[in-house]
């Protein structure tokens, strides 16, 4: 290809006059006071105009030879008012910065919400060390309580029609009260209701004991009450009816407290076996757990200020008629004091002591510190038997082996068997506190007069030599109306030496209280 091609010739000097117009471009934007030099007075008339004074000229800002260069400083500071959600708010660096504790914790608050846990961490930290209150100084300020209190619904609306029935119009003092007794008294006309067919149109479904008279619905009731009484007293849902016999019906009350099964009549008020269960001797002087010396019965003593001493005669059973104290024999059985068969009372003991330190070192935080958890089980049976174990398994382990028949000795320390946690169990015998003859107090003053509610148990003890005597007295834990004699608490434990004639008194500084549990596979108990 030659030189002389006009056409090549064309196209370089397109190419040259290209490049020189943008290099000459590159070179007016770099100096742009000469690029615009016949402009200059009327930029600096603009600036003079447009910048702050120069006390208040921000240090970024760009100025050269009087012209500020376009600079987008506040895009940042736009940014942290978008993200702070106020309006025409200043850059952070200028933000009036907290004083208060309240200011502080709000502050706090405001970057929690942003997600800056960090800073609001150290807020918080500020601004309780300011004042230890500070929450509760911010709730009374942002949620006081007058507006979260609620407004009461108004009974007679201004837009209620006139015949809506209301009972405000009938009394001045608003609607009538009625008590649980006077509720119950408005079911006694009422019957079994049956129920509605399960199709519109058809027939109801049978109902057959809506039809039954009442001294057969009675006998029913009687006899379910007596094979278990809970199921008897959760038929007062079924219906009103129902409701107002379990409820009313004291004949049936009646049978249960003077019956063995629930009532008082398996409760012992006097010793009815030895400690080992075996029967009475009909000459107490033969038994073989009394103690040397023709000294009184063991059975025989009770406490004077805290010391074994003679006791009163032996105590017959309470009068089970009705008085002030018991004015029904529902709320007799409720609120007697009375012994549970179904179930056992377990109390659970935590304590913590401390451990062995490194005698290498003088650090206290290095000693340990040993929590210490044991269980005491105590099973009432109803022939005047009880069965005391102390262990540290733990209930779910423990409360189905607490039977007679795993009251044997061959329990070895090798055995491996579920019940082998027998072996440390030990037998005993109880009997309640009731209701005494103030004339037949022989010795001491009326403050040793036994109360009613106290439990008396006599215990083997670890060695054939000992004797263990417990006080506990017959109380009620949980909601008012809710379970009644289901706590057993303490008032002494004794050992008594046999060969010495000796008492010692156990400190119970450690123990709790025993509460019952209900143990389904003990049945009823017998």
């Amino acid at each position: 290809m030659g030189d002389n091609n006009p056409d090549l010739e064309t196209f370089r000097k397109q190419w040259q006059e290209e490049v020189t117009a943008r290099s000459t471009a590159r070179g007016l934007s770099s100096n742009p006071t000469r690029a615009h030099d016949s402009h200059e007075k009327f930029h600096k008339s603009i600036i003079k105009t447009a910048l702050p004074p120069s006390n208040v000229l921000s240090e970024d800002t760009d100025v050269i030879d009087g012209i500020s260069a376009q600079a987008y400083h506040d895009l940042d500071d736009k940014d942290n008012t978008r993200r702070l959600g106020v309006e025409g708010s200043k850059h952070p660096l200028t933000s009036k910065e907290p004083q208060s504790a309240l200011e502080h914790y709000e502050k706090a608050i405001e970057r929690e919400d942003q997600g800056n846990l960090g800073d609001s961490l150290n807020l918080y930290r500020k601004a309780y060390r300011l004042d230890a209150g500070v929450d509760r100084i911010y709730k009374n300020k942002h949620f006081p309580p007058s507006n979260t209190k609620i407004k009461p619904i108004d009974q007679n609306p201004s837009n209620a029609p006139v015949t809506v029935p209301n009972t405000a119009h009938h009394s001045l003092d608003g609607p009538s009260t009625s008590t649980t007794n006077d509720l119950i008294a408005s079911f006694s006309d009422t019957n079994i209701p049956i129920a509605a067919p399960q199709i519109q149109g058809t027939p109801p479904p049978p109902c057959p004991i809506a039809h039954v008279p009442s001294e057969i619905l009675i006998e029913i009731l009687l006899k379910t009450a007596i094979a278990d009484i809970a199921s008897f007293a959760r038929l007062s849902i079924v219906c009103k009816r129902f409701a107002y016999l379990v409820a009313t019906e004291d004949r049936i009350w009646e049978r249960i407290c003077q019956g063995h099964e629930y009532g008082f009549a398996a409760m012992h008020y006097v010793w009815n076996t030895t400690i080992a269960g075996n029967p009475l001797p009909t000459n107490l002087l033969e038994a073989s757990d009394l103690p040397p010396n023709n000294t009184p019965d063991i059975s025989a003593l009770t406490l004077n200020h805290g010391i074994p001493t003679s006791n009163f005669p032996p105590v017959s059973p309470p009068n089970l008629s009705l008085s002030p104290t018991y004015p029904s024999y529902r709320q007799m059985l409720r609120a007697r004091p009375r012994l549970r068969f179904n179930g056992c009372y377990i109390s659970t003991v935590n304590y913590h002591r401390p451990g062995a330190s490194n005698t290498s070192t003088n650090a206290t935080y290095t000693s340990p510190v040993h929590i210490v958890t044991y269980y005491r089980y105590l099973r009432f049976f109803r022939n005047g038997t009880c069965v005391s174990l102390l262990t540290t398994t733990e209930p779910a382990d423990v409360v189905h082996h607490l039977t007679k028949e795993n009251l044997h000795a061959h329990h070895n320390k090798e055995s491996m068997l579920p019940s082998a946690i027998m072996r440390h169990a030990l037998k005993g015998r109880w009997r309640l506190s009731g209701y005494r003859d103030p004339q037949a107090i022989t010795i001491g003053t009326g403050d040793e007069m036994e109360k009613e509610g106290d439990v008396h148990i006599e215990t083997e003890g670890v060695d054939p030599k000992y004797m263990y005597k417990m006080q506990l007295s017959l109380r009620s834990a949980g909601r008012a109306g809710g379970t009644r004699n289901n706590k057993l608490v303490w008032k002494g434990f004794w050992s008594y030496n046999r060969l010495t004639d000796d008492w010692a008194t156990f400190t119970l500084r450690n123990d709790r209280a025993f509460f019952w549990s209900r143990v389904k596979s003990y049945a009823m108990g017998w």
